[in-house]
């Protein structure tokens, strides 16, 4: 794949400024979908999720519910009919607080969709986004896998011929590779793209809150102070985590990659300032000052896996890239490398494939120090005796139950 030139708008001439220009109205893109609500197959994550399913043109409307979004009718009780056809199909995490109706998905989807794109789509909710109700406690994090996994599992039944992608913005960006490296060589996805991935949490964090601009304008827009407050008050205690730097290093999605064994393309930003906000004073709004350290972008990981590829702007701000005109540059090699990889899926060209355990080293390394990406350091014991269970206080690094 030939990635496109990227000319962006020189007005916007850094990555605040291109932030900021997300705001402003931009050209509406309309996208209809049909909403079907999902109940957690695994007791361990009870609740229900919602589910947007792109769909034709349609005059139905529900004030409540995002515009041009409607629930499956009386005739579709299980949400769209199976079909054996071999149509791509694209499954979308949006970023945080988002939904299906954000527009950054939205450009993405349209090129798809249309007549000549021939795509399906859907885009997976979280928990109390978009409208959606919340039926339990169990919400979701940065590394929440367990509802997109049930979404795939179904479309994969539901559509048997259709081969599957992913993509993910921002937070959802995080949670797709987080969901592709545990599914390593089972992964039922044939490939998949993930725009301003933060990668490194933590560091995205100390960064962010570190500036002036970070605390008093990012954080606000973002409503970041009451984000870190609920994830001290319910996130950490909920599944288990003692501090939030504990939860940000455990849900960081950088050591995943290691474990992603599908075709993979990230695309990033230099100078994303909601990722990282390291080198900033105010007056590197208005000039061409560096206002973005790369530290949270896990260059080496992505040299060291042969399934992923690395594409880095000098900049593009947060899921903008604006170019002169309007458009999104993003949407390119976006669009572009999910079309040739369904062109290569369905000629037979393009078979993944495990290749040797790249992980491993030559260095006489004992085999049982293996390093595993996908470990965690939580972990359900198997006997909640505390006089039988052999959980001692020494991290496992296990995976979260059912995975």
């Amino acid at each position: 794949m030939i990635v496109p030139p990227c000319r962006l708008n020189p007005l916007l001439f850094n990555g605040h400024i291109q932030t900021v220009w997300t705001i402003f109205k931009d050209p509406d893109i309309p996208i209809y979908y049909r909403r079907k609500v999902f109940k957690a197959e695994d007791p361990a994550y009870e609740g229900s999720f919602a589910v947007d399913f792109v769909v034709s043109k349609h005059e139905g409307t529900d004030p409540l519910l995002p515009p041009r979004t409607v629930y499956f009718g009386d005739n579709q009780p299980d949400g769209p009919h199976p079909s054996d056809d071999t149509r791509p199909m694209l499954v979308a995490l949006h970023g945080l607080s988002g939904g299906s109706h954000e527009l950054y998905l939205r450009h993405v989807l349209a090129p798809l969709v249309d007549v000549d794109g021939g795509w399906e789509a859907c885009v997976v909710n979280s928990r109390g986004c978009a409208l959606s109700k919340i039926t339990s406690s169990v919400l979701f994090n940065a590394r929440a896998t367990w509802d997109v996994r049930q979404v795939v599992k179904w479309l994969h039944r539901r559509y048997p011929n259709r081969p599957l992608f992913g993509v993910g913005f921002s937070l959802g960006a995080n949670i797709l590779v987080n969901y592709v490296g545990e599914e390593g060589p089972d992964c039922i996805l044939k490939g998949a793209v993930v725009c301003s991935n933060p990668w490194n949490l933590e560091v995205s964090s100390v960064a962010l809150f570190r500036t002036t601009i970070g605390r008093e304008v990012y954080s606000r827009v973002m409503a970041e102070n009451l984000k870190k407050l609920i994830e001290i008050e319910i996130q950490c205690p909920t599944w288990g985590y003692p501090t939030v730097g504990a939860y940000y290093r455990d849900a960081s999605s950088s050591d995943s990659l290691l474990s992603v064994r599908i075709p993979l393309l990230g695309i990033n930003a230099e100078d994303d300032p909601v990722r990282q906000l390291s080198v900033f004073d105010w007056t590197a709004l208005l000039t061409k000052k560096k206002i973005a350290a790369k530290e949270a972008i896990p260059y080496d990981e992505f040299k060291r896996n042969p399934y992923t590829v690395l594409c880095t702007t000098s900049m593009g701000g947060h899921l903008a890239w604006f170019e002169t005109g309007g458009g999104r540059w993003f949407v390119k090699p976006v669009t572009r490398f999910l079309q040739e990889l369904a062109k290569g899926v369905h000629s037979g060209e393009i078979q993944v494939k495990p290749t040797e355990d790249f992980l491993r080293t030559s260095r006489g390394v004992a085999e049982a120090s293996l390093f595993d990406p996908v470990r965690r350091k939580l972990h359900i014991p198997e006997d909640e005796n505390p006089m039988t269970s052999t959980h001692t206080t020494s991290p496992d690094y296990s995976l979260w139950p059912g995975i």
